[in-house]
């Protein structure tokens, strides 16, 4: 099972890929981007490396694919010109994923809602991948941990001291600066007559 789960999930990867190379719409590549992500930490579950596979969907998933849809839309790139076939199309794999979406949840309750089977208590349960970086990362590397968060804290404090010296210094909008020259109703202008 698990080969044939690693297969379908490098064929998305790859496929997602290259739809976000290939497409000519910001917001739809950014989309793949993040479905290549999904993708991406699905490999890392199969390989059991839980902890870098949840990693990959919060920050790179995430934080990472907000900040791109963010640029996206302060750039303003414009919208696709979406012809009747595409709507359909789009609305068609739509009613197609919720009708799939609701048959599963009748078919889980159909079931009879039965305990699992009894599962005997270990007195110390097997410690999980997460488990071990936590361990290593709040025991054996705590200073670094902390000089890494103080490091990024620094950088966004920066940041927005950066941000608001430019805001500062910059006129506000529709005002412009007043040149050197410019002419005030009733002063003299450069041949001497009276600006009106």
């Amino acid at each position: 099972m698990i080969p044939v789960l690693f297969a379908a999930f490098a064929a998305i990867l790859v496929v997602s890929s290259l739809l976000v190379i290939l497409h000519r719409n910001p917001v739809t590549s950014a989309l793949f981007l993040v479905l290549a992500f999904c993708a991406l930490a699905g490999i890392y579950l199969l390989l059991r490396a839980e902890f870098i596979g949840m990693v990959q969907v919060i920050v790179y998933a995430g934080a990472i694919m907000v900040l791109f849809l963010f640029v996206v839309m302060y750039l303003n790139l414009g919208h696709d010109d979406e012809g009747g076939v595409r709507i359909a199309v789009r609305r068609g794999l739509g009613w197609a994923l919720g009708a799939v979406l609701v048959a599963e949840g009748a078919l889980l309750f159909s079931r009879a809602w039965s305990p699992g089977p009894v599962v005997p208590a270990s007195p110390t349960p097997p410690a999980g991948n997460a488990q071990a970086i936590g361990m290593l990362l709040y025991t054996r590397y705590l200073y670094p941990f902390e000089i890494t968060s103080m490091v990024l804290l620094v950088a966004m404090v920066g940041a927005i001291v950066i941000a608001r010296g430019r805001s500062a210094s910059a006129p506000a909008a529709g005002e412009t600066a007043p040149g050197p020259r410019a002419a005030r109703p009733g002063a003299p202008g450069p041949g001497g007559e009276a600006a009106s």
